[in-house]
């Protein structure tokens, strides 16, 4: 392999794989044949570029090429047979394409996208006959391109678990011939929150990177984003919508001041709030507002309350200053609706700095029994610091200890470690 191939070769980054396995997945609906497609075109770019060079465009290459190798898997293994039913719909719609058409052409050329591949098969992937749990699973793993380690820490579950939801998913899928295509306006809506949860999960794993060297993953957020905003080109009118890119909006607004120089996260409550960016607080602010109103006849979502609780922090001049009050109380509105052990740990946070933090240590203390707080790092942070302002180093210690032992960034360890090693110090000085 020449130099000029491995660079080629390396450079396909985690948005490029998934968007061309997202183009080969709606193509041949289906996700193995896909994969293995992919890997096919990426093993022929090693043989034919040393060679031949490499390409001017290596995504149309790697593309073209992996459409053929599925095409030759189709004949080779007499998949076609289970796809010609689509050919008899369409020519009741159409007339019958010419005779000289190779079948499996004819079945697989179906572009004409009026949004994005990817946006499309998240859709697809929330198709009814799923369970809940694995549509987004599915789209996590091979939509939005997360490991199934990735996957299985934005779900809270054991990577064993998580390893077999996604084969059981796979297999119902094939087996029921569930379509990879676009679906239908009128299915929209009820595939709308599976969509929405795998984007804002997508966010949550750029936001703080569930393993790795780095805090974030911004080319992550970024995609999250776009795929935001694209949902909201699309359903512009749909509270829950404008209220999920509410919410990202103004998180992403404080990026600039989330990492010191060294790449080590800031906390809210020492960020440098002048360095957030204030057109996208501006933007953010209005949508939120926009999703508040829209929410008012049925009750505002999920997306909506968190974009409230997002855009106070936004408003506030600094840590201090902010109503805690507001945030406890839309929390409180949250938990209604979602009651996760995720929002009740936002809950007990916000309830501590609005009423006293003996008060929040208290709720905190009560949620210990929840198995998945046990092992979510973020519970036994917000522990060590709570414990920490209240003067207790040695419950402190324990708590930033437990912390360490479950996963996260290696950059977020860092700052763990130090915070640690600050009160082992001052105990022993």
């Amino acid at each position: 392999m020449t130099d000029e191939t491995r660079r080629a070769l390396a450079a396909l980054d985690r948005d490029t794989r998934t968007r061309l396995l997202a183009t080969l997945a709606r193509r041949f609906g289906d996700l193995d044949l896909a994969e293995d497609a992919l890997q096919d075109a990426i093993a022929q770019a090693l043989v034919s570029w040393p060679a031949s060079g490499v390409p001017d465009s290596v995504e149309a290459w790697l593309t073209t090429t992996a459409k053929r190798k599925a095409l030759d898997a189709v004949r080779r293994e007499g998949v076609l047979a289970r796809k010609l039913a689509r050919i008899r719909l369409r020519e009741e719609r159409a007339p019958a394409a010419s005779a000289s058409v190779d079948p499996a052409e004819q079945v697989f050329d179906e572009d004409g996208d009026e949004f994005d591949d990817r946006l499309g098969l998240f859709f697809a992937c929330a198709h009814p006959v799923l369970k809940p749990e694995d549509r987004i699973a599915l789209t996590l793993r091979f939509l939005a391109g997360l490991t199934t380690a990735e996957v299985a820490h934005a779900l809270l579950v054991p990577v064993p678990t998580m390893q077999q939801r996604i084969v059981r998913a796979k297999s119902r899928i094939r087996t029921l011939g569930v379509p990879f295509g676009v679906p239908r306006t009128a299915d929209l809506p009820e595939r709308l929150a599976c969509v929405q949860r795998v984007i804002y999960l997508l966010y949550a794993e750029g936001f703080a990177r569930s393993a790795g060297a780095e805090h974030v993953r911004d080319d992550l957020t970024a995609e999250a984003i776009r795929l935001a905003r694209m949902l909201h080109a699309l359903m512009p009118r749909v509270a829950e919508v404008t209220g999920l890119l509410a919410l990202l909006v103004l998180t992403q607004a404080r990026r600039p001041a989330r990492t010191d120089a060294g790449g080590r996260p800031v906390s809210l409550a020492e960020q440098d709030r002048t360095c957030w960016d204030a057109a996208m607080i501006a933007e953010g602010l209005a949508l939120a507002e926009t999703a508040a109103a829209a929410g008012l006849d049925g009750g505002a979502g999920v997306y909506a309350i968190q974009s409230a609780i997002a855009a106070v922090h936004a408003e506030a001049a600094s840590f201090e200053t902010t109503d805690w009050v507001q945030i406890a109380v839309l929390y409180g509105l949250l938990e209604a609706r979602e009651p996760s052990p995720v929002v009740r740990l936002g809950r007990a946070v916000a309830w501590g700095r609005a009423r006293g933090l003996a008060d929040g240590l208290r709720l905190l203390d009560d949620l210990a029994v929840d198995p998945v707080l046990a092992r979510f790092r973020p519970f036994h942070v917000a522990r060590a610091v709570t414990l920490e302002e209240l003067g207790d180093s040695a419950g402190a210690m324990r708590a930033y200890r437990r912390a360490l032992e479950l996963p996260g960034n290696e950059a977020e360890d860092g700052l763990l470690a130090a915070a640690f090693a600050g009160l082992d110090g001052a105990g022993h000085g």
